[in-house]
């Protein structure tokens, strides 16, 4: 390669990303207007540019080898963001006092979880649908796929709608987060069973257990007074070491035959919380803005393949399932825990947002040929339409169903950096 081919293709590079960027930037102007979690747009547009791009100007107008280098690009973003959203799980999460967070957790996560099941079986039941992977593996994704709550996207709308401190948004949160940390752990064992069946398990657990040594000797380094000092004088090139170190994890991981995102989220729950908020938020803000670079890769290696009709049928079913399961699941478990009907389903309509989370989610399913193209998209589908009703939903409330809440019934304290987590 010469000197001219070298500057063509890099500048044919550049200019894929600049669309990108321009495109998510109209893209949350949209969503903005609309009232909307910007995500919903970027999420949007980012899935359905490239293909589109690709159908009407072949390869010319995005060769494999700039395809291969957004690649690249969205997933530093996609672990540099990861970083922050774990540095947060772990910063705010609060201590599970009574029964109502306990309850309203279970309520949350056990139902949806039931839910994907029975829309495993459908699934199964579809040769259209089904392919390859191991039963266990797919029923457990799609468990997964229908429990997560999208912690960035709901920290933003319980923010924008001043709900932060209310007893709802308290327990929205915590139940989010405590849910969010289950659901990793479950994805992490739904790839190891599509790779390996259930003898890859030990070997799963036997990687997952390394890198928790890893990141508790990390977490004592890091609150070391040397450590300290250096970061209190260096503060960016802590910031860089920081992100250096999230994708050396995130690539360890993949080596393994763990998804990429394990290895950034033990490094954002390495991280300590006192005085270390700086360095994360400026990790976060460089990773951040190539976040829309990872959906456009994602739609292009999904969609741009052909994969028969649209499955109409698995995309209302997963959309009802996944509405009944996390309402019906986020009312259910706080009415058992005491709280009154009309917050209890404010709760559950809160729990029910998904977005960034969800994605992140299917595209590490979908890598792993856990699943087909039909589901991924469904999944995608009900995504969106979850995240896009809670807002209105809640706002329906609000109108028309009063608040009784006791603020004394609510036991949980927590702190959300909104910065960090600004996602949608």
């Amino acid at each position: 390669m010469n000197l001219a081919e070298f500057a063509a293709r890099t500048g044919h590079v550049a200019l894929a990303l600049l669309v990108v960027l321009l495109v998510a930037f109209l893209g949350r102007a949209m969503a903005r207007l609309l009232r909307q979690p910007t995500v919903i747009a970027e999420i949007a547009l980012g899935l359905t540019i490239g293909p589109i791009v690709l159908s009407l100007g072949g390869e010319q107008a995005l060769p494999a080898e700039a395809i291969g280098w957004l690649r690249y690009a969205g997933h530093i973003g996609l672990v540099l963001f990861l970083v922050g959203v774990a540095h947060e799980l772990r910063r705010t999460t609060a201590p599970a006092r009574g029964r109502l967070v306990g309850w309203t957790t279970a309520g949350a996560l056990v139902v949806p979880m039931l839910a994907g099941c029975g829309f495993a079986v459908a699934v199964l039941a579809d040769p259209a649908l089904r392919g390859t992977a191991p039963a266990v593996a797919l029923a457990l994704l799609l468990a997964v796929s229908l429990s997560v709550t999208a912690v960035p996207v709901l920290a933003r709308i319980l923010e924008e709608r001043e709900l932060l401190d209310t007893p709802v948004g308290k327990l929205s949160m915590t139940a989010a987060i405590i849910i969010d940390v289950v659901a990793w752990l479950l994805l992490a064992l739904a790839i190891g069973l599509a790779a390996g069946g259930a003898g890859g398990v030990p070997r799963l657990a036997t990687v997952v257990a390394a890198g928790l040594v890893v990141m508790f000797c990390l977490r004592r380094l890091l609150r070391t007074a040397a450590v300290t000092a250096f970061r209190d004088r260096f503060g960016r090139l802590t910031a860089v070491l920081v992100g250096v170190a999230a994708l050396v994890s995130s690539w360890a991981f993949q080596e393994q035959g763990v998804t990429e995102i394990f290895g950034a989220l033990l490094v954002g729950l390495a991280i300590p919380g006192d005085g270390w908020h700086g360095v994360v938020r400026l990790v976060t803000r460089v990773g951040r803005p190539l976040v829309p670079v990872f959906f456009v890769v994602t739609g292009i290696s999904v969609f741009s393949a052909q994969f028969g009709a649209t499955p109409w049928f698995a995309i209302v079913l997963a959309t009802v399932l996944g509405i009944a399961g996390k309402v019906g699941g986020g009312y259910l478990g706080a009415r058992f825990g005491g709280a009154p009907a009309s917050d209890a389903v404010r709760v559950g309509v809160l729990v029910n947002t998904r977005g960034l989370t969800e994605l992140v989610v299917l595209q590490a399913g979908y890598s792993a040929g856990i699943l087909t193209a039909p589901v991924f998209l469904a999944l995608v589908v009900m995504a969106l339409v979850t995240t896009a009703m809670t807002g209105p939903a809640y706002a329906l409330l609000e109108r028309r169903v009063p608040r009784r809440w006791n603020v004394a019934a609510l036991s949980v304290e927590g702190i959300v950096d909104h910065e960090t987590l600004r996602a949608g």
